[in-house]
């Protein structure tokens, strides 16, 4: 059982919920959104911003390694708290093939420093999307490792990366295809009395 499967179930406090609001919001306003538009949540956890996004967007797929967290979203499922067209998988792009289906909108939320490798995941992003579909990136910008201090996710075991160098990470999207934008600063966490700044990349796959 991974650390993630233990905190599903109280996963989603008011920090997180807010945070959700939050990035939500931060996409809305950078990315026209339509209820026709597919969305796959990448890393997904219980749904907190699929929840936030599902007014104003169309069919949604979340996936998740944790099985925790898979069975607090498709809960959510069941309770109409997300659509009942919500599908919930399991699927990991680090290690599995990429799914057949395609979006016109990916989002991956507190994700991406979790993933050492980080080409193929991004191409698979590529390969998922719709041509000039948006893939949305909210992450930690670049901090110190204090972050992860103490929480069982020291580097290299349940976490890669300390937060990124925004333009950095753009350079990497690139390489898959996508022109970057970014914005800083959209939302802050904040842990043990420190405040650690999430930027927006929304990126745009090339025809």
């Amino acid at each position: 059982m991974s650390s993630f499967d233990d905190k599903a179930a109280t996963w989603d406090d008011e920090a997180k919920i807010e945070r959700a609001r939050a990035v939500a919001d931060a996409i809305a306003g950078a990315v026209p959104l339509e209820p026709s538009m597919r969305l796959f949540e990448y890393g997904a956890g219980t749904g907190l911003v699929a929840e936030q996004l599902a007014s104003r967007v169309g069919p949604i797929t979340l996936a998740d390694p944790s099985a925790g967290m898979r069975e607090v979203a498709s809960e959510k499922v069941a309770a109409g708290s997300l659509p009942p067209t919500t599908r919930v998988w399991g699927t990991d792009l680090a290690t599995d093939g990429v799914p057949e289906d395609r979006f016109e909108l990916i989002v991956t939320v507190m994700t991406l420093h979790h993933i050492a490798d980080l080409p193929p995941v991004l191409a698979a992003f590529a390969e998922m999307l719709t041509d000039e579909g948006r893939l949305c990136i909210v992450d930690l910008e670049a901090e110190d490792g204090s972050f992860h201090a103490g929480s069982g996710h020291d580097a290299g075991v349940g976490h890669a990366h300390d937060g990124f160098e925004p333009d950095q990470l753009a350079a990497r999207l690139a390489d898959a295809g996508f022109t970057t934008s970014v914005e800083r600063s959209i939302h802050q966490v904040t842990k043990d009395g420190r405040a650690y700044p999430l930027f927006l990349a929304v990126s745009v796959k090339q025809p």
